[in-house]
């Protein structure tokens, strides 16, 4: 493999690149504007889009495109050559510096909630020149936020890059009051770490559920899943190591830090994980981060599963988020130091936290609600949907001596003996880690467990950034008034102590005496998409949005729409694929085991007459009685679930919608699938028209 240092970003146009391009007044001008996110006027603009051009050309790009990320989720793009003609008809290669500052598409064919009419079809790309150009497939992919002809936010950049505005204006008032003057930009930093599946191609293009709902609809348990723990972090099969080699280049060529990768716990599970960056390139290269993982799948005849729950009974897939803030001089103000207790700032964002967690418990679980989460959070895989925060011993009891001032003693970290005298010494860890914890403070940030592997990152993102912002903002009203800082400083982290210690919790998050403990603390248990969705539009967090100037109250009801309907529409696809597939494969091929077994049983009763033996019919008696006992329990669940999805349009309303696809027809599919999963114990493998567990664990060898 050719040097890693000549592949990463070698198809960006990244600062390197520009600096090297650029005339030097242009390129100041341009990092000062991206510093300052100021606009850039036409003449600037002009000289980038040439230099950016000419260096894509070079590079073998033919066309350019405003790549956005509407509100599907996944991302979007319009192609547009180069090609121009000159004035004496000649071709030439040309991109303006409007054609790169603002883009065109049709924003009523993506999801508005509303904002949009179906006639109403203008919509703006608008570059975001904090993210790097990149070419992929001889196209110049340029970032960019889309909004309406309106300016409504259409996409999960810009309400990102508003919350990035919002928390950077509040930490530094913070830092300002602790003497930090030399801080300008106080970014949050993000690390995602991405779990996936991969199978067999062949087995993917057998499975219609797969494809169509990225889950499996029915299925039975294998034997063996993960009961040894011998996947996770185990030798990685050549046909998988193959392809995350081929993955590992295609990203470090686009400047994506790909850095960490291992199987996971679930048979045909593994993860790959990023380095830090700021939020906003870490979505855009997570968002990339999925692309790929797909399109380099099909390279290799694979099949690249993103969906939290691909399998029921093994386990899903998540996103770990890591989040931390670092000021643009380089410290990290979650960094604890190595006397936390002396760290006044590092405890007071340490709080701000805190608080932040506990009164906006329901915009992080709302954050990551979606149809497919519902199938992870709650299992002994992910964390449950109840909010909680993991410190850890040495900083919980920072804090109880904080609010109770009491001394405390810095434990520090101490050596820990293995006990061979060959193995080196250990520098023990001052905490250990809590896997259970939907949030969990890991050494100098926060590890935000409950993020769906197929989400974007912004949204969660986007919450983070601005409940901090918030309570940042208050800390710094009060700060500011103060004619004693130390004094009122020691007053407000006490105080904050006191009413939030209650989301602080270090034990097994998956047992039932947490549930009755966060249930006793008043601590919200928000089970479903369709119970957590309401609070998007709370008059409270309408307020928050709105005073942080992250969303406008339209713009928080719109995405209230979207997401209800997409639980709608996911629910009702996945329940109209399952009942297709129970009537037009599943009852064929139950008729045809049962006419073999018929035909066996008829052809020992003639071997009886024949020879005037006496064989018995015990097993095919039973397996008759088992098939014709399922195939009614089948029939009568198939019924429940066409008549439960046939009154699916009696409900007018949305929320009523979502509440009778959540407690109506997602129950009436687990019936039928409890039928059809017994039946697969029982037909006959030459009749079963699918690949079982087995056979797609086992695909990828």
């Amino acid at each position: 493999m050719e040097d890693i240092r000549n592949i990463f970003g070698s198809m960006v146009f990244n600062d390197a690149v520009m600096k090297d391009r650029l005339p030097k007044e242009t390129y100041a001008v341009l990092k000062k504007a991206i510093a300052e996110s100021r606009n850039l006027d036409s003449s600037i603009a002009n000289i980038v889009a040439t230099a950016m051009k000419n260096w894509a050309v070079e590079n073998g790009a033919t066309h350019f495109t405003h790549w956005f990320q509407p509100l599907t989720g996944a991302t979007a793009e319009k192609h547009d050559s180069f090609l121009a003609m000159g004035v004496d008809g000649s071709v030439i290669m040309e991109l303006s510096g409007k054609g790169l500052v603002k883009g065109e598409s049709d924003a009523s064919s993506f999801p508005s909630g509303g904002l949009r009419a179906t006639f109403e079809a203008r919509g703006y790309t608008a570059w975001d020149p904090t993210s790097y150009a990149f070419i992929k497939d001889n196209t110049l992919y340029i970032p960019t936020a889309f909004c309406s002809y309106n300016g409504d936010a259409l996409d999960k950049k810009t309400p990102l890059l508003r919350s990035m505005e919002a928390i950077d204006k509040q930490a530094r008032r913070i830092l300002g009051l602790f003497g930090d003057k030399d801080v300008s930009r106080v970014l949050p930093t993000v690390g995602a770490e991405q779990e996936y599946f991969l199978i067999d191609r062949s087995v993917y293009e057998k499975r219609p559920d797969l494809i169509e709902c990225g889950r499996t609809l029915f299925g039975a348990k294998p034997p063996k899943t993960q009961e040894y723990g011998d996947h996770y972090y185990g030798v990685i099969k050549p046909r998988i190591k193959a392809y995350m080699q081929d993955l590992d280049v295609e990203l470090w060529k686009l400047g994506v830090t790909a850095k960490t990768e291992h199987n996971e716990a679930a048979p045909a599970q593994h993860e790959l994980a990023a380095i830090f960056a700021s939020a906003n390139i870490a979505t855009d290269h997570n968002q990339l981060t999925m692309e790929l993982m797909r399109s380099v799948a099909g390279r290799h005849r694979l099949a690249c599963l993103l969906h939290e729950k691909p399998f029921a009974g093994v386990n899903g897939s998540g996103k770990h988020n890591n989040w931390s803030l670092a000021t643009d001089t380089g410290v990290n103000l979650l960094e604890p130091g190595a006397t936390p207790s002396n760290n006044a700032r590092f405890i007071l964002f340490l709080c701000a936290v805190i608080k932040a967690v506990d009164e906006y418990q329901d915009l992080l679980r709302l954050s990551v609600a979606s149809a497919g989460n519902d199938q992870r959070l709650g299992g002994n895989e992910a964390p449950p949907p109840i909010i909680s925060i993991f410190l850890g011993e040495e900083l919980t009891g920072l804090l109880d001596a904080l609010e109770n001032e009491t001394a405390y003693e810095d434990k520090g970290k101490s050596r820990m003996e293995i006990g061979a005298t060959v193995l080196p010494y250990l520098m023990k860890d001052t905490t250990d880690r809590n896997r259970t914890s939907p949030f969990a403070f890991t050494g100098n940030k926060f590890e935000f467990r409950m993020v769906g592997s197929t989400f974007s990152i912004s949204d969660p993102n986007t919450v983070l950034n601005t409940i901090v912002a918030e309570v940042l903002s208050g800390f710094a009203d009060v700060l500011e008034m103060s004619d004693d800082f130390v004094k009122s400083l020691g007053e407000l982290i006490r105080n904050t102590i006191s009413k939030h210690k209650r989301i602080i919790f270090d034990g097994n998050n998956y047992s039932a005496e947490w549930e009755k403990m966060a249930e006793d603390r008043g601590l919200l248990n928000l089970r479903t998409t369709v119970d957590v969705l309401p609070y998007l539009i709370s008059d409270k967090n309408i307020e928050l949005f709105t005073k942080h100037r992250v969303f406008t109250e339209s713009e928080m009801r719109s995405r209230y729409e979207i997401l209800m309907s997409g639980y709608c529409n996911t629910v009702h696809i996945e329940a109209a694929t399952l009942t297709g597939l129970a009537k037009k494969q599943i009852i064929p091929a139950v008729f045809n085991y049962t006419k073999r077994v018929s035909d066996a049983a008829n052809s020992k009763l003639s071997y009886n007459n024949v020879l005037n033996t006496e064989l018995n019919f015990d097993l095919e008696e039973n397996i008759l009685t088992a098939l014709s006992r399922l195939s009614s329990g089948l029939y009568k669940q198939l019924r429940g679930l066409e008549d439960a999805c046939a009154r699916y349009g009696e409900n007018t309303e949305l929320t009523d919608c979502a509440r009778y696809c959540c407690d109506v027809i997602l129950p009436r599919m687990e019936a039928l699938r409890a039928v059809i999963d017994q039946l697969e114990a029982v037909v006959g493998a030459e009749d079963w028209p699918f690949p079982t567990y087995a056979e797609i664990f086992a695909s990828v060898y």
